[in-house]
């Protein structure tokens, strides 16, 4: 049986995809998580019940700053510590969904000839995927623009939970206690919380439940509720069945990190983004203004949340897109990245 070791962490988005391929790999291989101590990645990890390892993974920081003059000597230790560890677990494959905690394994597979595939999910490639790039086989990527940019890259699309697929509209809305006479907007506040987004909403509550039911997934610091109870809103500060979230859904409001735009447009919910600017590379706003000028979505900008009611009513209305969205080629991109994994290691 082969042993795949999947790797990469610092936020949820370079989590959620792994385990979509993991939970699809689940009876034929050996599977095992490697990431930073501590980091988000260690408790999805275990918490979807797969053996996890951890050492310190340093935080690459693209400003000036004092701690960047310790960085490589930091990276050394990191890439030591997982030498040790792929020399004791042996994996027959390295999978990377990126971020500063995947930089020591890819480094450490490759002195190690340790084959290696890394994914991708924005339009622009990170930091750490530039950096990774030549230890591995292949760079895939959910945007095939992305994959021009690299004399290995492929693109394979996004890798999403099947789950995502399966909700039941008329169950999930029976879920929310929603009538079936008002269309359901679905707020993506963000796994750690949008506080600007979650209190434009807020702000906006009674313009918008005029027009809409509305499920709101705040995330876990995304500022303080909404007081009382309101009828047709129901606020949430995490939800762990998102196919019901999704499938309750007409319409998406969300920032627009790559896992959360290519789930929603591949689920056909016409989706309105609001992507983080502030203590940001700027690749949110990439990846939605890429599939606006596809009419694929609608984008606002943070500085015009004041017209939040004014765009969703836009977003209503906009049957073109809503057309040209069901017709849309974006699909779950799980399966070919398993077809890129047996390239690599031969049968699973």
């Amino acid at each position: 049986m082969k042993h795949l070791l999947f790797c990469g962490g610092g936020s949820a988005g370079h989590v959620v995809p792994n385990l979509a391929v993991m939970q699809e790999l689940g009876g034929k291989c050996r599977l095992t998580y490697a990431g930073s101590t501590g980091g988000i990645e260690e408790r999805l990890a275990q918490g979807a019940g797969y053996p996890f390892f951890g050492i310190p993974c340093p935080k690459l920081v693209r400003s000036l700053t004092p701690k960047n003059l310790t960085l490589p000597f930091r990276m050394v230790q990191s890439e030591r510590r997982a030498l040790a560890l792929l020399k004791e677990l042996r994996p027959d494959l390295v999978f990377s969904k990126g971020g500063y905690a995947s930089l020591p394994y890819l480094r450490a597979a490759n002195k190690l000839h340790i084959p290696a595939l890394t994914h991708e999910s924005d339009l622009s490639p990170g930091l750490a995927t530039r950096l990774a790039a030549g230890h591995c086989k292949l760079v895939l990527t959910s945007f095939a623009e992305t994959a021009r940019r690299f004399q290995n890259g492929r693109c394979v699309g996004s890798p999403m939970r099947k789950e995502l697929f399966a909700g039941s509209h008329a169950r999930a809305r029976a879920k929310y206690g929603f009538t079936r006479g008002k269309p359901v907007l679905l707020v993506l506040g963000g796994g750690s919380g949008s506080r600007t987004l979650n209190e434009a909403v807020q702000a906006h509550l009674p313009v918008l439940l005029e027009t809409f039911q509305i499920v709101h997934l705040r995330g876990s610091d995304g500022g303080n509720p909404a007081p009382g109870a309101l009828h047709g809103y129901k606020e949430i500060a995490y939800e762990p069945d998102m196919a019901s979230a999704y499938a309750a859904a007409d319409f998406v409001l969300s920032r627009a990190g790559s896992n959360t735009v290519f789930e929603a447009l591949a689920l056909k919910k016409p989706a309105l983004f609001v992507p983080l600017e502030r203590a940001s590379r700027g690749d949110q706003l990439e990846n939605a203004r890429h599939f606006e000028a596809l009419g694929l979505c609608r984008v606002l900008r943070e500085g015009d949340l004041s017209a939040l009611p004014e765009a969703l009513s836009a977003l209503l209305r906009d049957e073109t897109l809503a057309a040209r969205l069901k017709e849309a080629p974006i699909k779950n991109g799980t399966p070919a990245v398993i077809e890129a994994i047996r390239e690599t290691v031969g049968p699973l």
